[in-house]
């Protein structure tokens, strides 16, 4: 069995805390990011690509299940672009459909030989505690929604073939994203802090660990589901 992962958004933020736990794990990691990674490993491959765009999203897919049997898809990139209803734009809700959705599909498809072949694979999609709403976040919201739907199908299809398809929901992470919505050191980040059950914003590394249990190969009977690592933000109320 092949130990290789693709980490989409592997630069920075979740995606780079993911990337850093699976090299540590002994994986083979490729990183898709818009910019490559500040960080070297010998089993680090970074890829420069905008997975909003699906004729290089396919490029890459083909590059990089040509140079290695897949056996690990995390798909963690991601933008908010957020907008009120009256503002939300017909561009944007395309783009996050590109990249949210449209993304995982081709990388999926394009992993799912060497998945197949081998009797093992690990699908894992990051989506969001903002798919069961949140004020500002339409385009946003409901493509990271669509993830579950996605991941739940994909769980009824490749269970037979030995692969799982499974979902990490974060909450609010700290993270540069999170502090291009809400600027590092604005008094809102201790407000919305004071308003998590477990009164803190969760870090990189807590998702990332969420993402090993999906991935590990020891968890086989796990598919389908959802972890939504958010501190409880996900059976109780949040504002942003």
């Amino acid at each position: 069995m092949s130990r290789v992962a693709i980490v989409t958004g592997g630069s920075a933020g979740i995606g780079k805390a993911i990337c850093h736990h699976l090299l540590d794990a002994g994986y083979q990691v490729v990183s898709l990011a818009r910019r490559g990674t500040d960080f070297s490993h010998p089993k680090l491959l970074s890829i420069e690509v905008d997975l909003s765009d699906a004729a290089a999203t396919r490029e890459a897919a083909e590059h990089v299940t040509q140079r290695f049997d897949v056996s690990t898809l995390v798909h963690n990139a991601g933008v908010i672009r957020p907008a009120l209803l009256p503002e939300v734009s017909q561009d944007d809700l395309a783009a996050l459909n590109r990249l949210h959705l449209g993304a995982a599909v081709t990388l999926a498809q394009a992993a799912l030989p060497a998945m197949k072949a081998q009797g093992f694979g690990r699908i894992v999609l990051i989506s969001s505690r903002a798919a069961l709403g949140l004020a500002t976040r339409t385009a946003y919201s409901a493509t990271k929604a669509g993830m579950l739907g996605m991941a739940r199908t994909w769980a009824l299809e490749l269970g037979p073939y030995g692969i799982t398809s499974n979902v990490v929901a974060p909450g609010p992470i700290q993270t540069d994203m999170f502090h291009e919505v809400i600027p590092e050191g604005s008094p809102k980040v201790a407000q919305i802090a004071a308003g998590i059950p477990v009164k803190r914003l969760g870090q990189a590394d807590d998702v990332a660990r969420a993402v090993m249990f999906f991935a590990a190969p020891e968890n086989s009977f796990v598919t389908g589901q959802v972890l939504y690592v958010c501190g409880g933000t996900s059976v109780g109320s949040l504002a942003l």
